[in-house]
């Protein structure tokens, strides 16, 4: 039986120019067509005007002190002025540190120390978080400081902090003013930095979610990122007639990678709906803009499908995407192709440290395939399955994935312990799930290593029992997790969001185990709820409800997080 690692194509070279290489490519071979559409705003911009701005914004950046390898931050939801300092700091040499927006100020801090940021990019306001009032609690200094030369206590390296939007507040700089600085200065600054950098260098620092321990700071050069991109978009055949909807956190690698630099690479135009995910404003979006391909983690796809207005808006412009973040049930996969009217969705798998995408299925994929797996090894790309002593396992045999190529990090920011943890001395990345490879080469995720439960002795993968249940007709979503047991180590709860309009009992949902699945595998307790807690990125938290049955159940066990 064959081994459990596979390899990509190489047939096409890597690139091995810098992102703003790449974006100044871009600008002058589309100068004349749509670069990118932020809806909530109101702003269109061809690839010309792109250019303008971010050559402004580089060079005000310059201007005001940044220099090569300086980390900059940025705090904010998604909007137009995001993706004009991204691509900024590309053509600059400045590292650009994604911030998630629904940090707060001791998140914050901690990540700017972290780093040793010295600017931060800051938005204004979004629902509860007040940005603004935050920075000035966190840097009281702040108020009292004149533009540059910010020395806060808690934040030592922070010395500049630029903030979007009109108003003016004490201590910081506006975007505007940056442009505007950047705009007076000459052209051949910004090209003789630009000269000086390479595809290798570190370009951005993502902060893993920090579920299971503080955030780490995975380091990802202009290398890593563009290839991927230029991948994903092969796979997924952009043309300049794609219109792409990114309701994908900007911050996340998802929006910034396989949304963004998918534009440098193919010429696709950015639409974004709104500054964070909408069900609504994602469907007058596609409808509007005319989209071609949208992207999303499973519970978005979800909540547009259900949405009460899903059926008044057209989307037959619709025709591939990317659905990626966590397993997609084969229920929802089948309305997402068919209702959705996406018949060549695909779903990709990877990880922050892997820039991210190392799995993808394509448009030809057989639709059993493009259902029940993550697809085949990505170009340039490679992967093995490995048991827990690092053997690799046969074909069909479970195993954790192990990624290797040109896009695994170069390491977690100034962490050499943990990075020694994730990446193996011949250079594989540790990914923490498990997985089988069938025959053919397609990968099937069958759960991560920390979420298994262990009853009674029985190895028991939440994503099996998710699956069955997820065929019950009052089902929209489930998940299952465990929780303490003295008589069995560990007992399956499910957690259960019911269809619109829909009631159901526990027994109903155990009847509908019983003689279809193993009796171990049966949850014990069962809930009823109308929402998961979930990550800014859509992601299913389920340490936050094992914490919480934790604490309903009354057992005496200390909670993780």
């Amino acid at each position: 039986m064959l081994e459990n690692c596979v390899e990509g194509p190489t047939d096409k070279p890597l690139l091995s120019i810098t992102i703003g290489e790449a974006f100044d490519r871009a600008s002058e071979r589309w100068a004349e067509r749509d670069a990118l559409i932020s809806c909530h705003e109101n702003i269109r911009l061809t690839w010309k005007e792109l250019r303008e701005r971010v050559d402004a914004f580089a060079s005000g950046l310059i201007s005001i002190g940044f220099e090569t390898g300086d980390r900059l931050g940025i705090w904010a939801t998604n909007q137009a002025d995001w993706t004009i300092a991204q691509f900024a700091c590309a053509k600059s040499g400045i590292i650009q540190v994604n911030i998630n927006p629904a940090y707060r100020p001791s998140e914050l801090e901690f990540v700017l120390k972290n780093v040793g940021c010295r600017g931060l990019i800051t938005g204004v306001r979004f629902k509860s978080s007040d940005y603004i009032g935050m920075l000035q609690d966190l840097l009281p200094e702040l108020s009292e400081s004149e533009n540059g030369i910010l020395h806060a206590e808690c934040v030592p390296d922070l010395r500049t902090v630029i903030r979007f939007g009109r108003n003016t507040t004490p201590g910081m700089m506006n975007f505007a003013d940056v442009l505007n600085i950047g705009r007076v200065q000459p052209k051949a600054n910004l090209a003789s930095v630009a000269a000086e950098l390479s595809c290798f260098d570190p370009i951005n620092i993502q902060f893993t979610s920090g579920t299971t321990g503080l955030p780490k700071g995975a380091t990802l050069t202009h290398h890593n990122i563009l290839n991927n991109a230029r991948i994903i978009g092969d796979n997924l055949r952009y043309s300049t007639d794609d219109r792409v909807c990114i309701s994908v956190p900007l911050y996340h690698c998802f929006g910034m990678v396989i949304g963004n630099l998918t534009a440098l690479t193919h010429g696709v135009v950015l639409v974004y709906p709104d500054e964070a995910f909408a069900a609504d404003s994602v469907l007058k979006a596609i409808s509007r803009e005319r989209c071609t391909s949208i992207y999303g983690v499973p519970t978005m796809f979800l909540a547009v499908l259900d949405h009460e207005s899903f059926e008044d808006h057209d989307l037959t412009s619709l025709r591939t995407g990317v659905m990626a973040g966590a397993p997609c049930p084969e229920e929802l996969m089948k309305r997402i192709v068919t209702d959705f009217h996406l018949p060549e969705m695909t779903i990709a798998y990877g990880m922050t440290e892997t820039s991210p995408v190392s799995f993808q299925t394509n448009p030809d994929t057989p639709i059993d395939k493009r259902i029940g797996t993550v697809g085949e090894i990505c170009a340039h790309t490679k992967a093995r399955l490995v048991d827990e002593t690092g053997k690799t396992v046969p074909r069909g045999t479970q195993g954790e994935i192990l990624t290797g190529g040109y896009l695994v990090m170069k390491g977690y920011w100034k962490d050499d312990e943990k990075t020694k943890e994730s990446i193996t001395d011949d250079g594989w990345m540790r990914s923490g799930d498990l997985g089988v490879l069938d025959d053919d080469g397609y990968l099937h995720i069958t759960g991560r290593v920390k979420d298994m439960i262990i009853r009674g002795g029985e190895n028991v993968y939440p994503i099996e029992i998710e699956e069955f249940l997820f065929g019950h007709p009052k089902i929209s979503a489930v998940q299952i997790f465990g929780v303490p047991d003295d008589k069995f180590g560990e007992e399956i709860v499910a957690w259960i969001r019911l269809r619109e309009g829909e009631t159901a009992t526990d027994e109903e949902i155990r009847e509908f185990c019983k003689g279809n699945i193993s009796h171990y595998k049966i949850p014990r307790f069962i809930r009823f709820i109308d929402q998961f807690p979930m990550t800014v990125t859509g992601k299913i938290q389920k340490f936050e409800m094992r914490n919480a049955m934790i604490e309903e159940l009354g057992l005496e066990v200390k909670k993780t997080a």
